[in-house]
C-alpha cells in the first residue's frame, strides 16, 4: 500500500489468531467483503502450527489490505498489543477468529465514532451454537452501558456484548495505555475501564456481528481466571477514581492470577459435557430438537451428568 492510500485509511480491524484453520477462511472473507469505508486487516498469527499460515499466506496473496504479523505462542493480550502498534487507522475494530462481521459492520461503526466524538462503539451481536443455532441477540443501550461500566462489583458490571465486535478510536486507546500485560484474560474489561474515563461508549441496536460458542475459549476453560482478573480491573478502576493510579493495585496481580488459574484446570471429558449441557440449556425453549442433541452429546462425553440424563428424558 502506497503512502497515499495508507493516509486514506479509516479503519484497522484486529485480530489474532492461534491454530484457527477450522473457521478462518470464513472470518477472513467477513472482513475483506466488508464496504462503505477504507479499511487494512492486521492479523497477528500467534504461533499457529496447523493450515493457520498458509491460508494467511494465500488470503494475503491476494488482497493487500490483510497484514500478517507472526510471533511465538505469547497469548491473546500480547499478540493484540503487537497488532494495535500496527494500526495505522484512525480507528480499531476488534475481530475474533471463529467469528463473522456481518455485512455493513465497519461501515456503520466507523459513521457512529465520526459522527458522536465517542471513544467506542459496542455492537449488537448474534450468538450461536457450535452448530450454528441462534442463541439470542444481544445488544446494549447506550446508558446502560455507560452505567454498567462505572459498576464497583462485578456482578453490577455491564460491558459490550462482545469482544469481537467493538470499534475504538486509535488515540483514546494509546492515550489508556491499551491492553495491558497484566491481563492475560479480561484484558478486555480493563480496556473498556479504562476506556470510558476518557469517553462516552456507544452501544447499538442493530446486530453487526456473529460471535460462535466454542468449547475451549478463554470464557469455557478458564473461568474462575477470568472472574479474578474482571475483579482486578474493577478494583484497578476503582483506585483511579480515588488517586488517579492503580499501580498499587496491579502490584498484587501475580499472587492472584496464580492462585486462580490453579484452580481453574478441569477434566477435559467433565469440560465437555458441562459446555454441550449449556448450550442445550440455552437452546431448550426455542428448539428443542437441537437442544436434545447438545443433551446427548453432554451425556456421550460424561454418561453421570444426570441433568443432561433428566433433560434427553424430558425433551
Amino acid at each position: 500500500m502506497s503512502n497515499q492510500e495508507n493516509s486514506g485509511l479509516q479503519v484497522s480491524v484486529v485480530m489474532a489468531v492461534f491454530n484457527g484453520e477450522r473457521t478462518l477462511e470464513a472470518t477472513l472473507a467477513s472482513v475483506l467483503t466488508q464496504t462503505g469505508c477504507r479499511f487494512e486487516f492486521v492479523v497477528v498469527d500467534d504461533g499457529s502450527f496447523d493450515g493457520t499460515p498458509a491460508i494467511l499466506d494465500r488470503f494475503a496473496a491476494a488482497d493487500d489490505r490483510l497484514r500478517v504479523v507472526r510471533q511465538s505462542n505469547a497469548g491473546l493480550t500480547k499478540a493484540l498489543v503487537r497488532g494495535c502498534e500496527r494500526a495505522r487507522a484512525p480507528y480499531i475494530a476488534r475481530q475474533d477468529c471463529g467469528d463473522l462481521s456481518l455485512p455493513g459492520r465497519l461501515e456503520l461503526q466507523h459513521k457512529l465514532l465520526e459522527g458522536s466524538g465517542a471513544a467506542m462503539v459496542a455492537g449488537g451481536v448474534a450468538i450461536v451454537a457450535p452448530d450454528g443455532e441462534l442463541i439470542r441477540n444481544l445488544t446494549i443501550a447506550d446508558q446502560r452501558l455507560r452505567d454498567g461500566l462505572k459498576a464497583e462489583r462485578l456482578d453490577a458490571l455491564i460491558g459490550p456484548p462482545h469482544h469481537g465486535a467493538t470499534m475504538f478510536r486509535t488515540d483514546v486507546y494509546n492515550a489508556v495505555g491499551g491492553y495491558r500485560a497484566a491481563f492475560p484474560v479480561a484484558q478486555d474489561i480493563d480496556l473498556w475501564l479504562r476506556m470510558i474515563e476518557r469517553g462516552d461508549c456507544l452501544g447499538m441496536e442493530q446486530v453487526v456481528y456473529t460471535a460462535a460458542l466454542e468449547q475451549g475459549s478463554i470464557s469455557d476453560l478458564r473461568r474462575d481466571r477470568q472472574i479474578s482478573s474482571a475483579e482486578l480491573a474493577i478494583e484497578c478502576a476503582i483506585a483511579r477514581r480515588a488517586s488517579g493510579d492503580d499501580a498499587m493495585i496491579l502490584a498484587q496481580r501475580d499472587n492472584r492470577v496464580s492462585a486462580s488459574a490453579s484452580a481453574s484446570h478441569r477434566n477435559v471429558r467433565a469440560a465437555r459435557s458441562s459446555f454441550n449441557y449449556f448450550v442445550g440449556s440455552c437452546l431448550k425453549g426455542q428448539d428443542p430438537r437441537a437442544a436434545r442433541k447438545y443433551f446427548w452429546r453432554a451425556l456421550r462425553a460424561d454418561p453421570l451428568h444426570l441433568r443432561a440424563l433428566v433433560r434427553v428424558i424430558g425433551l
